[in-house]
C-alpha cells in the first residue's frame, strides 16, 4: 500500500510543530557564537534546532551575504547578515567578539556544510574562544562525511585533505606524504579541475588504488560511482556532464605493506620503461622486487598506455 505524499505532509508537519515547541524549550544562551551547518544542496536538510537558532539569534555571519540571504528567504526567515569571508576574516572576528561581549547571539554559517571545514569560520571561532566566550556547534549536512557513508571503503580511519594545489609541483608535494596512509582520503575539488585532478591522482597513487567521485551530493544530478583509478579517467570522459558540479573524492587507505610493495614496483617499472619494452621491464623489476612477472607485466602495459596518452 503506497501513502499518499499529502497525507505523509499532514502527519509530519504535526510531528515537526511539536518537535519547535520542544526546541524552543531548550537553552540558547546570549553571548554565545553558534557555529550552524547549512545544507549543502537540498534545502530540506537543516535541523530544526537550526532553523530555530537562526531565527533567535541578533545577527548571522556568512561568507555570502546574497547566498545566505537567499537561504533565509526560503525559510521565511529575515536577520541582519554581516559578510565574513576569508578576506576580512580576522576583521569580522573582532567585531563579533564585541558584539557577543554585549549580550547578543550571533550565528556563523558558510555557503553550504559546516563552516571552518574548506570554508571560513575557524578564525573566528579561534577568536571567540580566545575571548573566554561560549561557542556552541549545532552540526548538520558535510560534504565530506556524506561521501565517505556511501563509499563502502572499509578502512576505520579517514584523512581529510580538501582542496589540492592548483600548481602541479605544490600538488605532487602535498601527496607524496599520503602515499602509504592506511586511512580513507577525502579531497574537494571544483568542476574545472577535476579531469587534472584525477590524473595527478592517478600519477602519484597508480592505477590500481580505488576511487570514489560523488558528484552534486543531495541535489538534483546527484551521482555517485566507485572505480580503480585506471579506469577513473574513462568514467569521466563517458559523459561531459561529469565535468561540471562540485566533487567530493575518496581514495582508498593504502593496505600497508603490500601497498608500499606495489608503490616501489610502480616506480621502478616506471624508471624502466623509459629505455625498456614492457616485456623487458616486468622481467627486470620481477627480478629487483621479487613481485610476480605476469602482474609486473600487466601493470607496465597500463603505465605505458598512460605515459603514450600524455605525450
Amino acid at each position: 500500500m503506497t501513502t499518499h505524499p499529502n497525507s505523509t505532509v499532514t502527519a509530519l508537519t504535526a510531528g515537526v510543530q511539536n518537535l519547535m515547541q520542544e526546541v524552543a524549550q531548550q537553552s540558547f544562551p546570549t553571548r554565545t557564537l553558534y557555529v550552524v551547518a547549512t545544507p549543502i544542496g537540498n534545502i530540506a536538510d537543516i535541523s530544526l534546532r537550526a532553523l530555530y537558532c537562526l531565527n533567535l539569534v541578533d545577527v548571522i555571519a556568512c561568507e555570502d551575504t546574497r547566498n545566505t540571504a537567499q537561504l533565509m528567504t526560503r525559510y521565511g526567515l529575515h536577520k541582519p547578515l554581516i559578510a565574513a569571508h576569508q578576506h576580512n576574516e580576522r576583521e569580522v572576528a573582532e567585531k563579533i567578539v564585541q558584539r557577543l561581549q554585549a549580550g547578543e547571539r550571533v550565528a556563523l554559517v558558510s555557503d553550504a556544510g559546516t563552516p571552518g571545514v574548506s570554508d571560513p569560520g575557524a578564525k573566528i571561532v579561534d577568536a571567540v574562544r580566545a575571548a573566554g566566550l561560549p561557542i556552541s556547534p549545532l552540526p548538520g549536512a558535510s560534504a565530506a562525511i556524506s561521501a565517505l557513508s556511501v563509499s563502502g571503503f572499509i578502512q576505520d580511519q579517514f584523512y581529510f585533505v580538501g582542496f589540492l594545489a592548483s600548481k602541479s609541483g605544490q600538488r605532487e608535494r602535498q601527496l607524496q606524504p599520503l602515499l602509504t596512509l592506511p586511512a580513507t582520503l577525502i579531497f574537494y575539488e571544483a568542476p574545472h579541475r577535476i579531469i587534472e585532478t584525477t590524473e595527478a591522482l592517478l600519477a602519484a597513487f597508480g592505477p590500481q588504488r580505488e576511487i570514489v567521485f560523488a558528484r552534486e551530493l543531495s541535489k538534483l544530478f546527484e551521482e555517485i560511482a566507485r572505480c580503480r583509478l585506471g579506469e577513473a579517467m574513462a568514467w569521466l570522459a563517458a559523459d561531459k556532464h561529469r565535468e561540471k558540479g562540485e566533487y567530493v573524492i575518496l581514495l582508498a587507505g593504502a593496505a600497508q605493506a603490500d601497498e608500499a610493495k606495489d608503490h616501489e614496483a610502480q616506480r621502478i617499472l616506471s624508471i624502466l620503461l623509459e629505455s625498456c619494452s614492457v616485456k623487458q621491464a616486468a622481467q627486470l623489476a620481477a627480478q629487483i622486487t621479487g613481485q610476480k612477472k605476469n602482474a609486473l607485466y600487466e601493470l607496465a602495459l597500463t603505465l605505458k598506455s598512460s605515459n603514450d596518452e600524455e605525450k
